[in-house]
């Protein structure tokens, strides 16, 4: 067998909207936007670079039906520049571009393959002793286990399975196409490329099981570096599995602990020195940071009582460290010291923060701020991600609380 290279990517999303980190700021939902796609340019550039032999996508190209054809054009450009340098593409669609999902098409270059949905195929690329394995999906939900059925590994031939996923111990993602490691490794295939979960994750060596990643961090949940798996074939077998690092745009979170820190300058100051790994990780990448202020500080009632003031103000300190360094929310997790300030002449009689103190463990009160999410969550425009305030009712009723009080005096 000869040796070779190619590229393993998956979960592109082109078209994701970031409607929810415009409502943060505009201008830097447009260059995340942006950055999905220039995130997969960069892809097709380094694919070219390295003189990969072909690039494999599993799964979730597209977020899901276009708006127009301006990202299946987008995408057609890029396949492209692959086809002119002799650069073979195999495509498998997944939960978010299924053929039920997206309907629209354009055509693509001959030298695209691509899984049908129908059943499991093998794919074979001519030149190379090389066999692909897969299944696209046809609906949205895959809740069958589809790796059972793919088909038994070519004689001579290095064999690849290519699946979209949630395989099993990923509970915090949809259990698509769910599989274990055994019904893969049993497969007898040299190497798995896998896509649907979004951090990169070497699940197993020998075979090779592999989640790439991302392309680009969509939302605070996909922090970090983000790209492809770049994979050295040698004789046959996996000689390296290496991360490709892509990502045009990044997502941080960072806590600072305010404890004891009484005066504002000191603690903006703090802020900025929390910041600046952040940005210097970045490397002069766009990055969206969700700070977090934490910590018993005399501060808290003025910061409670204003947060758009404050929010403004840590966003003033995290340019004064990098002018592309974006404020996507601000979480106020303070309290006030062991001896609060003293509350309004007209409360001085009633100990509020006593009163209140129940509040995160009343089922009656959580389960009205559930409903009050959920009210809110029907009435956001699609695209939206709603779903990290369903997953924080804690963290909404000590803000509630914390503002209350705030205003209050107490």
């Amino acid at each position: 067998m000869s040796t070779f290279r190619f590229i393993h990517a998956a979960d592109l999303h082109l078209g994701s909207p970031f409607a929810g980190l415009a409502r943060a700021d505009a201008e830097s939902a447009e260059r995340f936007a942006l950055a999905t796609r220039e995130a997969f340019s960069e892809l097709v550039r380094r694919t070219i670079e390295l003189e990969a032999a072909f690039l494999v996508i599993a799964g979730d190209v597209y977020d899901g039906e276009w708006k127009d054809n301006s990202i299946g054009l987008f995408f057609a450009r890029e396949l492209a520049r692959l086809d002119r340098a002799g650069i073979r593409v195999v495509l498998l669609k997944g939960n978010h571009d299924a053929d039920s999902v997206v309907t629209r098409t354009i055509s693509l270059p001959e030298s695209v393959l691509q899984f049908a949905s129908r059943k499991p195929s093998t794919l074979r690329l001519d030149g190379l002793d090389v066999a692909l394995h897969g299944q696209s999906f046809a609906e949205r939900a895959a809740p069958d286990n589809l790796a059972r059925a793919y088909p038994a590994p070519v004689a001579g031939c290095f064999n690849i399975g290519v699946l979209h996923t949630s395989c099993a111990g990923y509970a915090a993602h949809e259990p698509y196409a769910p599989c274990s490691l055994d019904d893969l490794m049993l497969k007898g295939y040299d190497y798995w490329a896998l896509g649907h979960v979004h951090e990169h994750e070497v699940l197993a060596r020998d075979p090779w099981i592999v989640f790439p990643g991302c392309l680009q961090g969509r939302n605070v949940r996909e922090c970090g570096p983000k790209g492809a798996a770049l994979v050295e074939v040698e004789d046959g077998r996996v000689r390296a599995v290496e991360r490709l690092l892509v990502d045009r745009a990044r997502w941080a979170s960072v806590e600072v602990d305010l404890s004891g820190v009484g005066d504002e300058p000191e603690a903006l100051r703090l802020v900025e020195r929390a910041v600046e790994p952040v940005a210097a990780a970045a490397e002069g990448r766009t990055v969206a940071l969700r700070l977090t202020l934490s910590g018993a500080t005399p501060l808290h009632g003025r910061f409670a009582a204003d947060p758009r003031r404050l929010a403004a103000e840590a966003q003033a300190a995290a340019h004064r460290v990098e002018a592309d360094l974006w404020l996507e929310e601000l979480k106020l997790r303070t309290g006030p010291p062991a001896r609060a300030s003293e509350a309004a002449p007209e409360l001085k009689s009633l100990d509020l923060s006593a009163l209140m103190a129940g509040l995160d463990d009343d089922a009656e009160i959580r389960a009205r701020v559930a409903d009050a999410v959920a009210a809110v969550a029907n009435r956001l425009p699609s695209g939206i991600d709603a779903a990290g305030l369903a997953e924080e009712l804690d963290g909404l009723i000590a803000e509630a609380r914390a503002l209350a009080l705030g205003r209050l005096g107490a």
